[in-house]
């Protein structure tokens, strides 16, 4: 794969090179002259640290339009020509990989970032540091260039992370390479090697980067890094790395020779590296978790939820309403569906299981469900916009329609309601990288598999407290999990309260495979709901299966791009 190297624009210094020869000899000319390639230096730069961001995944359309929710069990893509059910259908190799993207991508950012780290040290100040009329404004562009420096640092550990829980190893690159340069001369770098570096370079982040007000200071640092996104990012590494796919190898690749790409080989236990997980975990929750406290679950979409750590904003669009609206209100395309396999992990009102044998959960299903059912999913006779939903067969938005549901269901998370998509109406949308809500979570896993339900060892909360901290917040105030539960009963609950909170977030895909449960979550028929209406008011639901899926353990990782295989020798991942 070859790295190219992302072009500084010239055309702002252009002017400066086309004075008269008189005019540069004139003194006064001469000091304008220094002092405008100073701003334009600094402003460069400035305008290079945001285009850092500008790789971090567009979760809401990932791969054209459709989420990655629907490659796992959380939904079905309705574009039956889609490239991503090349996953939920085995059809994809190292030659064609529905995510091929994700490598380059990555591999650009950390370009970019090496790129960018190796540069913001030339930034011309003299104009400012020897004025003494501006020394203020020289310190303050000195401290900017600092912080933009560990924002890049934090973006390079975040696309390393991205690269890491596709592939396992690979080449920890640091120095920006030349225009001519591939990765031939680099060789894939031990999983744990680089979880180390990741980690190191979230920790050196974290002491420069503050964690700002973001209801006060919202213009200047809401969508950048900061103290709370490289701390979350440690969390949620740790834990990757604690979990059993990358500690058991030898239960999915047996035979194979390189097992250092793909697993933890640092001489530590898979319990040492649970403790690990709950113990940065702990330190977010007691140093920052007053500044991102939880918000009601219906607010996630607002872009200033008080929970959000790290998010990527798109600014004004329609896009994503256009792509998931029901198919029967103006130019909906019905997207992501969301599958019954989801639908039925929402607990009753009570706490108890959803059962389909119950002839009361039966005649009604959708009633006395958990709140975050109906804020995340459209159901069949819900109010939607000016009507409701007709998901019933032969309804406005049920089968019998062309690119209506297959699932019976529509997607609501994250779906602004009142767009007039006839009149082209817009509103600001953002994609949620990290919230506190998934920091709690982990804690709660963490904390369960290191010391059980109750064990603490001196933390303020312990797993069962994290996880109804989650479930009782303001809106959704589900009942608590009781502390008598065994830690296997518990590590059920903890992963299912993933399921239903971090739904359509882009973690189900990984969480499954991190626990290497994928071959009975994804390569399990998708199910939906047949809907016969009965009258305006009753109707009969049956699930069905609407689709059968694979998932083989060589699914596990991610098989590198066998073009940069056949470049650089490296080994391939397992059984690919």
């Amino acid at each position: 794969m070859k790295l190219y190297r992302i072009p500084i624009v010239l055309g702002l210094l252009f002017p400066l090179l086309i004075s008269s020869c008189d005019d540069l000899l004139d003194p006064k000319a001469e000091t304008k002259l220094t002092e405008e390639f100073a701003n334009i230096s600094y402003s460069n730069t400035l305008s290079r640290s945001v285009g850092l961001y500008s790789y971090l995944p567009d979760g809401l359309s990932y791969l054209d339009g459709a989420m990655m929710a629907s490659a796992s069990d959380e939904a079905e893509f309705t574009l039956e020509t889609a490239s991503i059910h090349n996953f939920n259908v085995g059809s994809w190799n190292a030659n064609s990989n529905p995510d091929e993207s994700a490598w380059e991508r990555n591999f650009e950012g950390i370009y970019a970032t090496n790129l960018f780290l190796k540069e913001s040290d030339d930034v011309d100040l003299d104009y400012l540091k020897y004025d003494p009329a501006k020394q203020q404004d020289y310190q303050n562009r000195l401290n900017n260039i600092h912080r933009w420096k560990y924002e890049a640092r934090f973006l390079r550990a975040y696309y390393y992370f991205e690269l890491v829980k596709r592939y396992g190893g690979v080449p920890i690159i640091t120095e920006p390479l030349s225009l001519e340069s591939d990765l031939s001369a680099y060789s894939r770098d031990s999983l744990a090697a680089c979880i180390r570096f990741i980690v190191n370079e979230c920790d050196s982040a974290a002491t420069v980067l503050q964690a700002p007000d973001r209801m006060t200071d919202v213009a200047n640092n809401l969508g950048r890094a900061s103290k709370g996104a490289a701390l979350g990012l440690k969390c949620r590494v740790l834990l990757y790395a604690a979990s059993d796919l990358f500690n058991k190898p030898d239960e999915w690749a047996p035979g194979y020779e390189h097992k250092e790409l793909i697993s933890m080989q640092d001489g530590k236990t898979q319990q040492q590296r649970w403790e690990e997980a709950a113990a940065a975990c702990n330190d977010f929750i007691t140093s920052l978790g007053n500044k991102y406290p939880l918000d009601e679950y219906r607010l996630i979409r607002n872009y200033q939820n008080s929970e959000i750590i790290f998010d990527r904003r798109y600014g004004s669009t329609n896009t994503y309403e256009k792509t998931n609206y029901p198919v029967g209100y103006d130019l909906g395309e019905s997207g992501n569906t969301p599958s019954q396999n989801l639908v039925d992990a929402y607990e009753m009102i009570d706490g108890t299981p959803f059962d389909w044998n119950n002839p009361e959960h039966r005649a009604n299903p959708y009633a006395n469900r958990d709140p975050r059912l109906a804020m995340s999913i459209l159901t069949n006779n819900v109010e939607f916009k000016d009507r409701t939903v007709e998901a019933w067969t032969g309804g406005r938005d049920g089968k019998g329609v062309i690119h209506a549901s297959r699932t019976g269901y529509y997607l609501y998370k994250f779906i602004d309601p009142n767009l007039d998509l006839l009149q082209n109406r817009t509103s600001v949308h953002h994609w949620v990288i990290m919230r506190y809500a998934e920091i709690l979570l982990s804690y709660a896993e963490a904390m369960n598999e290191a010391y059980g339900p109750t064990g603490n060892v001196g933390y303020r909360l312990n797993a069962v407290r994290a996880l109804n901290q989650v479930r009782n917040r303001v809106g959704i105030e589900m009942p608590a999990v009781p502390s008598t539960l065994t830690q296997e009963e518990l590590r059920e609950r903890i992963r299912n309260e993933r399921r239903v909170e971090l739904a359509f977030e882009d973690h189900r895909f990984w969480d499954v495979r991190r626990w290497m449960i994928a071959p009975e979550t994804l390569g399990a028929p998708l199910r939906g709901v047949e809907i016969t209406k009965i009258s305006d008011e009753e109707f009969e639901y049956k699930p069905v299966e609407i689709e059968k899926r694979t998932f083989e353990p060589k699914m596990y990782l991610y098989p590198i791009p066998q073009a940069d295989l056949n470049t650089t020798g490296w080994p391939q991942n397992p059984l690919w």
